[in-house]
């Protein structure tokens, strides 16, 4: 009788192994599927954005008094971009909108992204945004730009004092250098307070690669050359 339950017992516990070993299994092979079908989203959309141009026309707003400009502008590059992020980019496209006030180029980081007005969700899904309260961008004062951090703002994170920006508007060009980096809460406020000489400040969230809702603010300042409203 004991030997037939211990039979029994051993049956029984090399069925939930063989058990766990196939639900591992069956986890693996999802996993790998999900990951081979990101990757091809990724590429098919890389080249649906790449069919017939490698760069789109924006309009960028102006003065009722001044012609604006038309700039062209690569698809982002997207391998470094959250799932999310990258659908949420396909579905502002759709949508037709404002045109933005600038497209700032960060060479050095494969950043170049229009910049909208208003630091909405829709906004910042299609582009980085000023935010709403800073100077206005050519002017004098600090001008506050904010972007995601997985997405066109994913590049910051190699950002190094002295880095050049260069900020296209519907009036002309600026050029900015990156003039310090640093780490702060979302309540202080004070990175983006107005000052005297033409600057402008980045924000974004941070650890760049946190999962949930970051708790640190990244914030780069950077000067510009001259101000447009003083050309």
């Amino acid at each position: 009788m004991q030997i037939s339950l211990k039979r029994s017992l051993g049956w029984v516990e090399a069925g939930f192994y063989l058990g766990g070993i196939a639900m591992l299994a069956v986890f693996f092979v999802l996993r790998f599927d999900a990951e081979s079908q990101r990757e091809a989203g990724i590429a098919a959309f890389h080249q649906a954005a790449g069919s017939g141009a490698t760069v789109r026309q924006v309009r960028l707003a102006a003065p009722a008094s001044a012609e604006g400009l038309t700039a062209d502008i690569a698809p982002p590059n997207l391998a470094l971009w959250a799932d999310q992020r990258i659908r949420e980019y396909e579905e502002s496209l759709k949508v037709e909108a404002a045109p933005p006030l600038a497209v700032m180029s960060m060479e050095k980081l494969g950043i170049q992204v229009p910049v909208y007005d208003g630091a909405d969700d829709f906004n910042l899904n299609r582009g980085v945004a000023r935010i709403t309260g800073t100077a206005a961008v050519g002017a004098g004062g600090n001008l506050g730009i904010a972007g995601h951090r997985d997405g066109f703002f994913r590049g910051l994170k190699d950002v190094a004092v002295g880095d050049r920006i260069d900020l296209l508007t519907g009036q002309g060009s600026l050029v900015y250098t990156v003039s310090s980096i640093e780490i702060v809460d979302p309540t202080d406020v004070q990175v983006l307070a107005p000052t005297d000489e033409p600057t402008m400040t980045l924000v974004t969230c941070y650890p760049f690669y946190y999962v949930g809702h970051a708790p640190k603010r990244f914030i780069v300042k950077a000067t510009a050359e001259h101000s447009l409203a003083n050309n």
